[in-house]
């Protein structure tokens, strides 16, 4: 059984940043690519920001410059680190992981979700 657990939303003012993590934790044999997701009222969950194993990211242009993604894989872990941040951003925030658990087969699971909501 596999879990992903995020934590670091909230609210916080326009040009303010807020870090958001999401902790992998159950059987699990190798993570490979993770990502950080958003879903605003009325539109579809759309990539913020994915990361491979090895660390290399990519941003959907709206982020870009402004939001940074990261991981430690000793513990499992992506971070999102946003900075500069806009009402536009205001969204639930989604991680997402490519995982490989014990019994080798590999498997894609999602966050319960947390809110982040900008104020102009």
């Amino acid at each position: 059984q596999v879990q992903l657990v995020e934590s670091g939303g909230g609210l916080v003012q326009a040009g303010g940043s807020l870090r958001l993590s999401c902790a992998a934790s159950g059987s699990i044999r190798r993570i490979n690519d993770m990502g950080w997701y958003r879903q605003a009222p009325g539109n579809q969950r759309e990539l913020v920001a994915r990361i491979t194993d090895s660390g290399n990211g990519g941003y959907v242009d709206s982020v870009k410059g402004r939001f940074t993604i990261s991981r430690d894989n000793a513990k499992n872990t992506v971070y999102l680190q946003m900075s500069s941040l806009k009402p536009e951003d205001t969204a639930v925030y989604y991680c997402n992981a490519q995982i490989t658990g014990s019994t080798y087969s590999t498997t894609i699971y999602w966050g319960q979700g947390t809110q982040v909501t900008v104020s102009s």
